[in-house]
């Protein structure tokens, strides 16, 4: 299972984490910020639960493509 966080408060709009796993990840038209798709929110960390481990690789691109580092990947 992968587990993906986002800290949405943090984003600054930069738009990478959509263009490496657009399945994942969408821009708000409201406030410009990434939107973690399916995810539940917990005092601002967006968490994303995908049994699914085929998008490990788009997303642990979107993480290191992330210039302010507000999202993790993990494999449990």
């Amino acid at each position: 299972m992968v587990i993906i966080t986002l800290q949405r408060d943090k984003c600054i709009g930069c738009n990478y984490c959509a263009e490496f796993a657009p399945n994942q990840f969408r821009m708000s038209k409201k406030d410009g910020k990434s939107v973690l798709l399916k995810s539940v929110n917990k005092k601002g960390f967006h968490t994303l639960k995908e049994p699914n481990m085929s998008v490990l690789n788009d997303c642990e691109k979107a993480a290191e493509a992330c210039p302010v580092r507000i999202i993790s990947v993990k494999v449990i």
